[in-house]
């Protein structure tokens, strides 16, 4: 069978030849590389990767095939996707669709057959970079300029594009009530809470404080999303608005609007931090945790006029922040995913802190 070529370009010049999987077109995102080995639903399905090319490093991509269980969303978030080989066999019991079709159904353009190893270590020296893959533009130069052009990730407010369009209920029975904040809301952080007896309402990033008051939550839970968490005042109005009224944990994006609701500021990391392996010590008890995380942004920590507000976790690879806690308030926040999909299961014990601090501000 004869494969249709497709073109992945960087802003910066870089271009790698491959060919089609999934639809065809041209997609445009910043490009990013993950190291999970297995998941790639999930990633795909994670709205926080709005905006996005993602690069799997892992080789073999799309030998399990894909399922209707493992979706994060309600469908995939990524501009595109960059494997260095589609598998066309898939072999797992669960399995109902090939990748690359799954792909095609949903709109989403991949590339394979380059060397996904050299982006890689590109993307680590020279910094994620804008990017577009073409299977219709083939010309290097061409897709260079084009990708050059295109919106980064920096000042967009994304999570509009991916939240839900109104209030609604997760489920209806729970010791506590938990108001999760949709910007990109993944389906394992509302299992989770369902499993600890929480009834979630989940309302639109959108929501004000006075709209989330009037459902008398016991808690709010921030959850992730995509873009650049600097662009989104509204949520961070909403949340200083908060902050003294009821138990709050945040996740990822959640984490950064927490950050920037106690005064603080954030910043772009280099490449980012994707993929199930991130060891994460607890600054209190030195336990260290193995993460699956997904961001590209990060909390300054020092820029926190609070001084209540204390650095919890730290990244192990480069010592950024991964969590805070407030000395007075029940108030916590992680820049990983502890309810994985994919990924470790680590760091659950967070869901069980969030429902104690409940338990504490009902009672």
């Amino acid at each position: 069978m004869d494969k249709k070529r497709a073109v992945l370009a960087l802003e910066d010049g870089k271009v790698f030849e491959g060919y089609s999987f999934g639809a065809e077109g041209e997609a445009y995102g910043e490009v990013v590389f993950n190291t999970s080995l297995m998941g790639y639903q999930e990633i795909l399905t994670d709205p926080s990767y709005k905006g996005q090319l993602v690069c799997m490093t892992y080789p073999l991509i799309g030998n399990y095939g894909v399922n209707a269980e493992d979706v994060e969303s309600r469908r995939p978030f990524v501009e595109g996707f960059i494997v260095k080989e589609a598998s066309r066999v898939r072999s797992n019991w669960r399995s109902n669709e090939d990748l690359g079709a799954y792909l095609k159904r949903n709109g989403v353009v991949g590339i394979e057959g380059i060397d996904t190893r050299a982006l890689t270590k590109h993307l680590r020296e020279a910094g994620a970079k804008k990017g577009v893959i073409s299977t219709k533009d083939l010309d290097g130069g061409s897709l260079v300029r084009k990708a050059d052009a295109s919106a980064g990730l920096e000042g967009r407010d994304l999570i509009k594009e991916v939240m839900c369009d109104k209030a609604y209920a997760w489920n209806d029975k729970g010791l506590y009530h938990v108001v999760a904040v949709d910007s990109g809301i993944k389906l394992n952080i509302l299992r989770h809470l369902a499993q600890r007896q929480c009834r979630v309402t989940v309302v639109p990033a959108t929501a004000t404080a006075d709209d989330v008051l009037a459902l008398k939550p016991d808690g709010l839970f921030l959850s992730n999303g995509p873009g650049d968490p600097s662009a989104l005042p509204y949520i961070v109005e909403t949340t200083k608005r908060l902050l003294e009224r009821l138990p709050i944990f945040g996740i990822c994006l959640g984490h950064q609007i927490l950050g920037q609701a106690f005064g603080g500021k954030t910043f772009k990391l280099k490449f980012g931090h994707h993929g199930g392996n991130q060891p994460v010590m607890d600054l209190r008890t030195k336990r260290i945790d193995i993460t699956s995380q997904n961001h590209g942004f990060a909390v300054d920590v020092d820029s926190i006029p609070d001084k209540n507000v204390e650095l919890s976790h730290i990244n192990l690879n480069d010592r950024t922040c991964e969590g805070m806690e407030h000395k007075k308030l029940p108030v916590f926040s992680v820049q990983y995913h502890p309810e994985a999909a994919p990924g470790p299961h680590d760091a659950t014990h967070h869901f069980d802190k969030f429902i104690e601090n409940l338990r504490r501000y009902k009672r």
